[in-house]
């Protein structure tokens, strides 16, 4: 009998290639998976058939459960004998709230596991073409929150030390907060002209970065009309951005691209499309399906001697032709006195994987 746990995974930041091995894992031994807003969907096309798909929001400012009510469901889900993927955008344990939801389940004497995401911190400003450190301008990197619990009566920040002692700092959920963190760094000392960017929705097709220096920032951010999700960097390392962006650039970012292809033959081209940068969305208008009637093909197979050419037009029509082929008892050798012909060279290279070569490829 199987015992439950629940696993607590970082999703990482957005792209859903950036999720480990072990998180799809995971996701696909679970019963329940219980997801956030920042979890990218995609993901959850990992779960196994019939399990139970449960979202919790998490947005900022629009909690669809509060906390306590995801630590509720969590226990009660584990407690119908069920692993439970508890998926979370980014990192857990990285202002991921993890640290809560795992000393509920010690209190519960629920067995879990921790299966740690990448964290935006690290992921967005990558995709931004923003390295956190470098030899020649910082050796100390520094993680904040711009969101305290609004239940502390001070701040736990240490603004004088983050101002004047790190070189890079990264704020997360920051946006509202920006106009008081940057008066809160150059208050304590740091130059207003130190570079300073945001990136929304990092690491996605979706992603925006607004750069500047914490002199101009705010009204950067305000005319950009950026909100939230988005991460803050601050520091000298935000000025090599202009060499080194990379994902911005790509040919097709921030291109909408409908794929028709029927869903089994759609992978290719969704792959090579969101490599240059866009944003597909997975429409199939077609099915390819087997004719009602198999019977004028089956004919044509039994009296193959009196053809000189076979055609094929589509990579389709090569693999049911075999598939007749093949379930009339014969084999390849049966074509051995035709020449072929492939419409494009796709259907060429699908009729050489059953060992024919094309006499014509137009």
């Amino acid at each position: 009998m199987r015992k439950p746990i629940v696993y607590l995974i970082g999703a990482g930041p957005g792209d859903p290639g950036l999720i480990t091995v072990k998180g799809l894992e995971c996701i696909a031994a679970a019963d329940v998976v219980i997801y956030d807003y920042l979890a990218a969907p995609v993901l959850l096309q990992h779960a196994a058939p019939g399990a139970e798909l449960i979202y919790v929001g998490k947005k900022g400012g629009d909690h669809t459960l509060p906390q306590e009510d995801i630590n509720a469901l969590i226990v009660a889900k584990a407690r119908e004998d069920k692993i439970v993927a508890r998926l979370k955008g980014g990192d857990p344990f990285v202002f991921g709230r993890g640290g809560e939801e795992a000393e509920v389940l010690v209190a519960a004497g629920i067995p879990f596991e921790v299966v740690p995401g990448v964290t935006s911190a690290v992921a967005a400003t990558a995709y931004a073409g923003i390295p956190l450190s470098h030899r020649k301008l910082t050796s100390t990197i520094a993680f904040v929150t711009g969101h305290e619990d609004p239940g502390k009566e001070e701040s736990g920040i240490d603004w004088p030390a983050l101002a004047r002692g790190i070189g890079t700092l990264v704020f997360f959920m920051g946006v509202k907060n920006l106009p008081r963190i940057v008066a809160e760094l150059t208050g304590h000392g740091r130059s207003p002209q130190t570079p300073a960017a945001l990136v929304r929705w990092g690491t996605t097709s979706a992603q925006v970065t607004v750069s500047g220096t914490l002199a101009d920032i705010v009204e950067r951010v305000r005319q950009a009309g950026l909100k939230a999700p988005a991460i803050i960097v601050v520091g000298e390392v935000v000025a090599l951005r202009e060499r080194l962006q990379w994902f911005e650039r790509r040919p097709l970012f921030g291109k909408r691209i409908v794929v028709t292809r029927a869903r089994d033959q759609a992978s290719g081209l969704l792959k090579a499309l969101s490599d240059f940068g866009a944003d597909c969305l997975e429409c199939p208008t077609i099915q390819v399906t087997a004719p009602d009637d198999p019977g004028p093909l089956d004919r044509a197979i039994a009296d193959l001697k009196r053809f000189d050419w076979i055609v094929f037009t589509s990579v389709n029509g090569v693999s049911r032709f075999f598939d007749r082929l093949f379930g009339s008892g014969r084999d390849v050798r049966a074509l051995g006195h035709l020449r072929t012909a492939a419409i494009g060279p796709a259907t060429a290279e699908r009729l050489k994987s059953f060992g024919l070569a094309s006499d014509l490829v137009p």
